[in-house]
């Protein structure tokens, strides 16, 4: 195979409908697994800016769900999750938000990304 028809799988998991959103947070919830959420809209550039990095975040937290969600297509979580404007992160675990960043960031997202990370590192070690 040449270079251009490797692809690399998405690891982001675009939410399409409140069913889904609550199945997927079930299941992360189910297995333990934290959840990143990035709250966008088709119409905003810095959210659609922000695609390729959360997909690279994504590829380099494994032990993390991604997630996008679009805020026009499923309006209703947008609302049960109170956002406001686009991008915004959220990061969550066992269904509660741990974080909220909003705004394109990537810095910022990182490093708050790492920090969340070495504490799931240390609470499966306990």
């Amino acid at each position: 195979m040449d270079r251009q028809t490797q692809r690399v799988k998405a690891r982001v998991i675009k939410v399409e409908t409140e069913d889904s959103w609550d199945f997927l947070i079930t299941q992360a919830n189910n297995r333990g697994c934290p959840v990143m959420v990035h709250f966008a809209a088709a119409w905003c550039v810095p959210s659609v800016a922000m695609n390729p990095f959360f997909e690279e975040l994504a590829r380099s937290y494994q032990d993390i769900l991604f997630l996008l969600v679009d805020v026009d297509d499923v309006k209703g979580v947008a609302s049960k999750m109170e956002i406001k404007a686009m991008p915004t992160f959220l990061l969550m675990r066992q269904g509660t938000q741990i974080d909220k960043l909003v705004g394109a960031n990537p810095d910022e997202i990182r490093k708050r990304i790492d920090g969340f990370a070495r504490q799931i590192r240390c609470y499966k070690a306990t």
